[in-house]
């Protein structure tokens, strides 16, 4: 990346993380780390560099913190820190400036002038590590993940073993459209699967026995919902599918 460059890949790197953190309805704050005591290249470079990164702070608007000397022995840092569901701040996302690796590894670009030049380097993160980050999420949502992001989005349960094949069928069709299935076909009584069901926290449980595997239809729980009655397989996919799609978080 060329010097000049620096404030502008920064901006698409804020809006980058900002665009995440959003999806799965984070808060966070931002700080600025600056030069340490024990810090590698020039004052010049770092007071350009720290400016960058307070110019692509404030054209994207965001309020931040000075973090005194907490930058990087390579360059100045943003970090991006989480508040949790109790009010908890966690650092997660970074990015970071290094004029180092350019210089460790003799990078250079040729500049308008015909002269050599040093790029800079960007380091960026955006989830941080990512058992935390995992960690945040899951307390977030108290393991009642949206159905876009829950390891099964739909459990089917069996009354008796008579409609196994017919479960069976509709996984294999929900799978081709990408949804998450497990299928309970247990002989235990079916108050049973939909408690444990419920306990597992997922999304949408599809009961299907006698009668609707005769009528080609599905009995629907929704988990925030409590029951929707009973749809046609292919009414319920398109309504899960759009709802994936536009990432809800209720």
């Amino acid at each position: 990346m060329l010097p000049e460059q620096v404030r502008d890949e920064i901006i698409g790197v804020i809006e980058l993380v900002d665009y995440f953190y959003k999806v799965f309805g984070f808060r966070y704050h931002v700080e600025l780390s600056t030069k340490p005591e024990d810090s590698m290249g020039s004052q010049e470079d770092w007071d350009r560099a720290t400016n960058a990164l307070k110019e692509a702070l404030e054209i994207k608007g965001l309020d931040y913190r000075i973090n005194e000397g907490d930058g990087a022995f390579y360059g100045p840092k943003i970090d991006f820190h989480l508040e949790d569901c109790i009010g908890r701040a966690w650092q997660c996302g970074t990015i970071q400036l290094d004029f180092q690796m350019p210089e460790r590894f003799d990078l250079t670009y040729v500049g308008s002038d015909g002269e050599k030049h040093r790029p800079v380097m960007i380091h960026r993160v955006v989830f941080g590590s990512i058992e935390r980050f995992i960690a945040i999420l899951t307390e977030q949502f108290a393991g009642a993940f949206p159905v876009w992001l829950s390891p099964v989005q739909v459990k089917f349960l069996s009354i008796t073993n008579r409609s196994d094949d017919t479960i069976a069928k509709m996984a294999k069709d929900f799978g081709k459209d990408e949804i998450r299935t497990e299928s309970d076909l247990r002989n235990e009584k079916i108050g049973y699967k939909i408690r444990e069901a419920r306990m597992e926290k997922v999304p949408y449980i599809l009961v299907v026995g006698d009668r609707e595997a005769e009528n080609g239809t599905v009995s629907v729980r929704s988990r925030s919902k409590g029951d929707l009655g009973t749809m046609k397989p292919e009414d319920f996919k398109a309504r899960i599918v759009k709802e994936i799609s536009e990432k809800a978080l209720d």
